[in-house]
């Protein structure tokens, strides 16, 4: 089978790699992407490792590429990604690399430190001149008047009036929202020996560090005695003020201030000369950089799949173990001989038998990946175990379908994946960074086949949005039904319902050509008619899919040599789950076919039948259905029970009978198994990762083989419990199917009834049909997306989902591997 019914074959490989080419080659195979790289130094520390100090070195250089990043961000600029494919470099291009990095992080340091200084020293300047050129004129010459006030004292001082006074001035600037705060505390500090003067700034200056423009407050104080003058100081600097001189003559401020403003133009122009060797910096490192992350990011990747090589005796080659595809040998080979040619020894390739169950590799596709997605959530598959994700590309949609069947809504879903399909090659749509929008866009083929059977069940079901469409005649005839049965106006009148008797002559012409008749669309027993039919229909394809599951076990014992398990465990499990519930679908197959209209009124009841069945008792109000199905139904229960049995005891008897057998054979050929290696030993690539049942007998390796017969009862035991009790409650999960399309198309018509076709009668009877559908449609097209279509959407989805896990992959997958996680760089490149 293909590696998509199965994963590939892998093969466990030595790669010998000559010291002087070994970073070469692995290089390439990062390129490739074709091997995953065992650790043979796990029992070493990361700190004693041979290229210990070169992944230092990287680490050391990705600190410097962060710092030059943010210094990027930091100046509103972006990084372009690198063009063209960048291979690892050279190691003797790391010093290079790193001597470029230091002395363009040292010089964005140093310019970056002048830029800051500079703006910080203008900042000072402009707040300088802006308290020198605010105004404040000495308030001392405004706080004595000529005439007594209040405040004047009575009694002078025998000295004269403010004899020997000096008025001293603390000028500054200070936040707005500490203004208020460094007054009051300046006020009550000082007893009020002082006058002060705050006004705010009329222009905003920009913030040296943060760039954002701020407000500013200054401050003239006035003050006498040298206390007070030390007190306001101190209160200044622990408010973080901006103290400056400032002179009591006007003459001299004004000459101050001329002189600040001469400072600040020669100021401005340095800063200016800083910013553009600033900018030049910068765009070297926007040039630079990018190539040199990918190549660096590579290097370290090297370092690390090198560090789990082990370096050979002679110290002249590293040997590695790697997981390859045996269908990728050839190029793995071809590519190692070429990465080793200049070394003059080429790298050597072979395959070596491994115990270990390999890796799991399945490839995929655009249209492939969601579907293998959906399995590998459940469990990535064993090593070469059937992969359910062929079967779920169309069974999953399908199932989701019948829970989803409407033609308006499943087209909505098909025209918005179309969309994305048609899309999926535009940057912009692939680069997109919303989380909802890369779930959908992932899954976008799964929702093109997911609408796609939604439109299909819809014809089926016959609903659009609800409605029911006439594409062909109908198969009834209500004209036949009123010719023949004399319906006259008085019996019209009285009979708000009327009933069609499809055994009367041309009143039922035949099945409808394709899904539901519509006329049922009318009808007051709808409702029971779709009961009937979507519950039958649910029962027949969950059996159908149960088998289906099963079956796809015979491949699994086939492939790995199980034959055992055909008979004593496939067998058992088909007759148990068809003799049972294969029955029941086979009771309404049968039923549909054989039962007419004439006599459905004394048609029996499968469901009593089938409770009968288990009873070994018969109804006889419940006529049979065929001669015999008394005998038939006792059958099928007595072998359905006695599979049970043969499930339970057959896999564990059988192995117990293997175990002996090989120690038998032990006994009898001990001499010659002690010549026989690992190498010569038929079965040594697969006796590590059978099932547990297998290892228990475990014929690969006889000399730790140790057969518990309990504990292969006990695993055989809960198997055979859940296959039973699954059966019967697998069955009735299906039903979930008939639940959930019941339940949306109930919704589809309530929300028809309850918007649109009140928007509609409201639009009659008004006139203005067209002004009142308009919102009326806006607000049907929102429902119908929000709730219809998401949440029923997802809710359908789930279950889909639950029934593929539970219902189906149990009969045959285990999903206990793991995935083949190769050694490649196109994470490193995206």
């Amino acid at each position: 089978m293909g590696s998509m019914f199965r994963s590939e074959e892998v093969a466990l490989v030595q790669l010998f790699l000559p010291t002087g080419a070994a970073y070469t080659c692995v290089s390439q195979l990062g390129e490739l992407g074709l091997v995953e790289f065992r650790d043979l130094n796990a029992s070493v520390s990361a700190f004693q490792r041979r290229f210990v100090v070169d992944v230092r070195r990287c680490e050391e250089l990705g600190k410097t590429f962060t710092f030059l990043q943010e210094e990027v961000r930091r100046a509103g600029l972006a990084l372009a990604p690198p063009e063209g494919l960048l291979p690892a470099p050279p190691p003797r291009d790391l010093l290079r690399i790193q001597e470029e990095t230091d002395r363009l992080a040292q010089e964005l340091r140093d310019v970056r430190g002048n830029q800051q200084a500079l703006r910080a020293q203008l900042h000072e300047l402009q707040l300088h001149a802006a308290v020198l050129g605010q105004g404040h004129g000495p308030p001392v010459a405004n706080s004595y008047t000529d005439g007594p006030s209040e405040r004047t004292p009575l009694l002078q001082s025998p000295g004269g009036p403010h004899q020997d006074l000096r008025v001293n001035f603390v000028a500054g600037a200070v936040e707005p929202h500490k203004a208020a705060a460094l007054e009051r505390l300046l006020w009550r500090a000082c007893r009020g020996f002082l006058i002060a003067s705050f006004r705010e700034m009329e222009q905003q200056l920009e913030d040296p560090v943060t760039g954002e423009p701020a407000p500013w407050m200054t401050f003239v104080i006035s003050y006498w005695g040298e206390q007070i003058g030390q007190k306001i100081r101190k209160i200044t600097d622990c408010f973080h003020c901006h103290v400056f001189p400032f002179a009591e003559d006007e003459e001299a401020r004004r000459g101050a201030l001329q002189q600040l403003q001469q400072q600040s133009h020669e100021l401005r122009e340095v800063l200016g000369e800083t910013e553009r060797f600033l900018s030049q910096v910068l765009g070297r490192v926007q040039r630079l950089l990018p190539p040199w992350q990918v190549q660096i990011r590579k290097m370290k990747a090297v370092y690390l799949a090198l560090n789990q090589c082990s370096v050979s005796a002679t110290h002249k080659c590293l040997i590695a173990e790697a997981w390859c595809a045996t269908r990728d040998l050839p190029t793995l080979q071809q590519a190692l001989q070429d990465s080793s040619s200049e070394a003059g020894v080429s790298a050597v390739v072979h395959r070596i038998p491994c115990r270990d169950m390999p890796p799991t590799l399945v490839r995929t596709t655009r249209f492939t990946a969601s579907f293998q997605g959906i399995v590998d959530a459940y469990g990535v598959g064993r090593y070469q175990e059937v992969n359910p994700a062929p079967y779920t590309i169309i069974t999953f949609p399908f199932l989701f379908a019948v829970m989803f069947g409407d033609v308006g809504h499943g087209l909505l879903m098909f025209l918005f994946a179309l969309a994305m399909v048609l899309a999926e090659d535009r940057p912009a749509v692939r680069k997109a960074q919303n989380e909802i929008w890369q779930t959908f866009f992932g899954g976008r083929y799964m929702l093109l086949l997911m609408g796609l059977f939604s439109v299909y069940t819809g014809f089926i079901y016959n609903e659009c949005f609800s409605r029911a469409t006439v594409i062909f005649p109908s198969g009834w005839s209500v004209a036949a039904m009123a010719n023949q049965s004399g319906w006259s106006d008085a019996f019209l009148a009285n009979h708000p319902l009327l009933t069609l008797d499809p055994n009367v002559t041309g009143v039922f012409l035949g099945p409808y050509p394709f899904g539901i008749d519509p006329v049922w669309s009318l009808a007051v027993n709808h409702l029971s008619f779709l009961n009937s039919f979507k519950m039958k229909m649910s029962v027949i394809l969950g059996v159908t899919h149960m088998a289906f599951g099963v079956v796809l076990g015979i491949f699994n014992h086939v492939h790995f040599g199980q034959l055992h398990r055909l008979p004593l465990e496939t067998l058992p499990e088909l007759v148990f789950l068809l003799g049972l519930f294969g029955y029941l679908v086979f009771l309404v197959v049968y039923k549909w076919l054989r039962v007419s209209a004439a006599s459905a009124a004394s048609a029996p009841s499968i469901l009593i039948h089938f409770i009968n069945m288990f009873l070994f008792s018969r109804s006889p109000a419940n006529r049979p259905l065929f001669p015999g199905q008394e005998v038939v139904q006792s059958t099928l229960v007595v072998l359905a029970l006695a599979m049970v049995p043969i499930l339970l005891l057959g896999t564990p008897l059988f192995l117990r009978w293997q175990h002996r057998r090989c120690q038998r054979r032990r006994a009898h050929h001990q001499p010659d198994e002690t010549k026989t290696g690992l190498l010569d030993s038929p079965d040594a690539s697969t006796a590590g990762w059978g099932s547990d049942e297998e290892k228990a007998g475990c014929p690969g390796d006889p000399e730790k083989a140790e057969f518990v017969l309990s504990d292969v009862l006990m695993h055989q035991a809960i198997h055979t419990i859940e296959f039973c009790l699954g059966c019967i409650s697998n069955t009735a999960s299906y039903l979930r199917l008939w639940a959930l399309s019941l339940a949306h198309a109930q919704l589809s018509e309530v929300l028809w009834a309850m918007v649109m076709s009140q928007g509609l009668g409201l639009g009659r009877e008004i006139g203005l049909a067209a002004v009142v559908l308009v919102p009326v449609f806006a607000a049907f097209a929102v429902l119908t997306v929000a709730i219809l279509l998401v949440m029923e959407g997802l809710s359908a989805f789930l279950h889909a989902l639950r029934l593929h896990w539970v219902e189906f992959q149990n009969k045959f997958y285990s999903g206990t591997g793991y995935k083949l996680n190769p050694f490649t760089f196109s994470v490193e490149d995206e």
